[in-house]
């Protein structure tokens, strides 16, 4: 890659981050598609020709890229050139006229209400770390909570009284989020033992902190969910998001409105979370056969 695109690259993170408040998440998947990009290039990013482009998108597939990931690449250039237009640097946008490559839309795996009781039991909670594990594992599957947003969760965002959480998601995007009994015990029992023993003194503004002292990060907490489930015997393909849809899955089987699960997963079109709607047209078809006269 060259200096021209790198700063070229840091340009447009600038400037997409102080315009939209992204997260560092969104910025660091933007800069790794522009960096891949520029690197198969081979020259500056601002000489670029549509046929480049669809080169480039021709090459990812011959690789084995999946549609998903080479789809989310070329949304990244679009941002990047669309960047570049506005500013009138460029004067034809490469990417315009180049559709996106079809992608299906596979519904998320999930763990069984069995499997997530499983994997919630399997922390020792009379040690410290295990106390924070529990905390950490009950939280996410009461809210819904992305994982980069349980790590970074401060005291400022929890009331422990009224039992809600306030997110700060993608794009700034603000929710409230009500936390469960169970989790907001394990959570008390966390805070006024394991975390103190953790921190040795130290402070932190952090909720879930490390033998250091220093925040878990979503690395660390993702080998601790993998470790757990091993442990609990749940051998279904995990993602660090597996809480995630479990929480979606679990409440639009015991009826929740799909936008009500919009909400609370800070999902800022419906479609994103129609991806459960599989749940739910189940469940309308379980409940009209064991309801209806002639179901």
């Amino acid at each position: 890659m060259t200096l021209i695109s790198e700063n070229l690259i840091d340009q447009f993170l600038d400037a997409v981050w102080v315009e939209q408040g992204l997260s560092k998440n969104t910025l660091s998947a933007y800069r790794s598609d522009l960096k891949i990009f520029s690197t198969w290039l081979k020259k500056d990013l601002l000489t670029v020709a549509p046929e480049n482009v669809t080169e480039f998108l021709a090459n990812r597939y011959h690789v084995g890229m999946s549609s998903r990931t080479t789809a989310r690449i070329l949304s990244s250039l679009r941002r990047f050139y669309g960047y570049f237009l506005r500013e009138s640097v460029i004067a034809i946008d490469p990417t315009a006229l180049i559709a996106a490559p079809r992608t299906v839309r596979i519904p998320p795996q999930s763990l069984t209400e069995n499997d997530v009781e499983l994997l919630l039991a399997a922390p020792q909670i009379a040690v410290p770390r295990g106390q924070r594990d529990k905390a950490m594992l009950e939280m996410l599957y009461a809210t819904g909570l992305r994982v980069s947003e349980l790590v970074d969760l401060k005291f400022e965002q929890l009331n422990l009284r009224q039992g809600v959480v306030h997110i700060v998601g993608k794009g700034g995007r603000e929710r409230l989020v009500p936390v469960g009994e169970e989790a907001l015990d394990c959570l008390e029992t966390y805070l006024n033992n394991g975390r103190v023993l953790l921190l040795s003194g130290r402070q932190s503004d952090y909720i879930f902190v490390t033998h250091r002292g220093s925040n878990m990060t979503r690395q660390a907490f993702w080998h601790i969910i993998k470790r757990y489930a091993f442990h609990a015997e749940i051998i279904k393909p995990l993602s660090p998001h597996t809480l995630r849809h479990a929480f979606a899955t679990h409440l639009l089987n015991h009826g929740a409105d799909l936008r009500v699960v919009q909400l609370l997963l800070g999902h800022v079109d419906l479609s994103t979370t129609q991806i459960y709607t599989h749940v739910a047209r189940e469940r309308l078809q379980t409940l009209h056969a064991q309801f209806h006269p002639r179901g």
